[in-house]
């Protein structure tokens, strides 16, 4: 009784593949002619050449330079900004990339802030006669840094300088005859190339990982005048302010950051180029800082549908959204809806490509730029202005505040706002009266439109606003489920957003 079904059903599934193994065997024997004529056909073409020959050992790369990297620990007497010492490194990960942290929607360390703290990073030797370079958030507000050598020598540093725009620090110890590693170009960086690391992650000193750069001129959106490498090399943790090394032993950048979500290493690093650095270093060696070049213009990105309608012929470019009063760009007539395309000769691709462009230049640099308008390219010559010294405005240092958020106003956008001083405005290169800002992001609705702590209110719609009774009387017509538009200042320039209304 059971076998009859089970006939049934095989044979079908039995015949169908033999047949196909049948029909097969007759088409795959050729003529005689045929086949001399395929053999001939295949002895005629030459063979694909090794494009990957083996696996490289790194061993005597690691041997030659790995006694100019060493480690540093930073003693830090109170706590920086978003709550560093004693913190999670997932939320001082989420901090450096301007992030709200997971379950902690004012932006602010859910661990404890310790009295004192210590950070533990990488530096590695520039010059024999005891020149560091590292990075500045690993040095950033440290009363005390010490260097630990490859052959366990320790050496307290004194810091020359240090950026937080390029995130790069110059330390300097006292000794001579030190080894010192080889600096290499960075503009040569291509993707594919291999590239090794080395650094302390959690404390382990000298572990070497490799690698290979995934793209080049990457932005984080943190830091505006950086390049980035990106690669796949493993950093954790304390590889922070480690060379990054080309297969011939030369430092091509510092690794700085990595993307993450678990807090861990998941095949997303970036590294500061080393010219980039190198820039820096010169200027921090002379007087203690970094000037840079500043053109004054907020942009935004220009997607297929601007570009159809602005004419121009493809969708590379900066979209200039507003031009500060008085600033470089508006000086040389530079307008809104300009678009600018080169810079000194330079293609612009995409928006990020300028800021590391102009940053590189000092102020009072003569620049020509590409600008599209009205259906032509036309060159224009500008005078860059001089860009503030402070990575951040007090007010974006405010907010996230617990503090700051709790006694705020939180109306029908579901945003707690403050109110910006003259300082706050200076810094965030804003006219007298202009803005209102964001200390707390609390509706789904505005989280959802890309509203951050620290981004500035300017215009409801149309109606500009400088206070919160004004952008109170702006909304006062509006009712929960209105979606309103909302003009907004923050670390991605000028840009618009809609936010779907609450209820109070």
């Amino acid at each position: 009784m059971n076998n009859m079904p089970m006939k049934k059903i095989l044979k079908p599934l039995l015949l169908v593949p033999l047949t196909a193994i049948a029909t097969t065997a007759v088409v795959m024997y050729p003529s005689a002619g045929a086949q001399q004529q395929v053999a001939t056909q295949s002895t005629s073409l030459a063979p694909a050449p090794e494009l990957v020959t083996g696996l490289p050992d790194f061993t005597r790369l690691v041997e030659q330079v790995g006694a100019g990297v060493v480690s540093v620990e930073a003693r830090i007497a109170a706590p920086r900004a978003g709550g560093f010492a004693g913190a999670d490194p997932l939320a001082e990960i989420f901090r450096r990339f301007g992030m709200p942290i997971p379950g902690n929607p004012g932006g602010r360390s859910p661990m404890p802030e310790m009295p004192r703290g210590t950070s533990l990073g990488t530096g590695f030797l520039i010059s024999a006669d005891g020149y560091v370079l590292t990075n500045h958030h690993v040095v950033e507000n440290a009363d005390e840094i010490t260097i630990r050598l490859a052959d366990k020598r320790e050496m307290k540093a004194k810091l020359v300088g240090s950026d937080a725009q390029s995130d790069v620090a110059l330390l300097k110890v006292e000794a001579s005859g030190l080894p010192a590693l080889r600096l290499g170009g960075s503009g040569g960086v291509k993707p594919g190339q291999w590239v090794v690391a080395i650094g302390s992650p959690y404390g382990l000193d000298h572990s070497v990982t490799a690698g290979i750069v995934s793209a080049v001129g990457r932005s984080t959106g943190g830091q505006q005048y950086v390049p980035f490498i990106q690669t796949d090399v493993a950093i954790n943790r304390g590889n922070s302010g480690g060379p990054l090394l080309n297969t011939r032993g030369e430092v091509v950048g510092i690794n700085s950051q990595i993307f993450s979500v678990s807090g861990g290493f998941q095949g997303i690093s970036f590294a500061i180029p080393i010219d980039t650095a190198m820039n820096a270093v010169e200027q921090l060696k002379k007087t203690g800082q970094v000037r840079r070049g500043l053109l004054g213009v907020n942009m935004q990105p220009l997607n297929s549908d601007l570009a159809r309608g602005m004419g121009l012929p493809d969708s590379r470019g900066a979209l200039v959204s507003n031009v500060e009063a008085d600033g470089a760009a508006a000086k040389a007539g530079i307008q809104p809806g300009d678009v600018i395309r080169s810079f000194n000769g330079t293609a612009i691709n995409q928006t990020s490509d300028l800021p590391p462009l102009v940053g590189a230049l000092p102020p009072g640099s003569k620049v020509r730029l590409g600008v599209w308008r009205d259906g032509r390219e036309r060159s224009i010559e500008a005078v860059l202005g001089e860009a503030p010294n402070a990575a951040e405005s007090r007010f974006a240092e405010r907010a996230g505040s617990a503090e700051d958020s709790a006694q705020s106003p939180r109306g029908v956008l579901g945003l707690r706002i403050a109110e910006l001083d003259v300082n706050d405005r200076r810094q965030l290169n804003l006219k007298a009266g202009e803005g209102v800002g964001v200390v707390a992001v609390e509706s789904r609705a505005a989280r959802e439109a890309g509203i951050s702590p620290g981004d500035v209110i300017l215009a409801v719609g149309r109606q500009s606003v400088g206070n919160a009774m004004q952008l109170q009387t702006a909304l006062a017509g509006v009712k929960p489920g209105d979606t309103v538009t909302l003009r907004l200042a923050g670390r991605g320039g000028t840009r618009f957003v809609a936010v779907k209304t609450e209820k109070e």
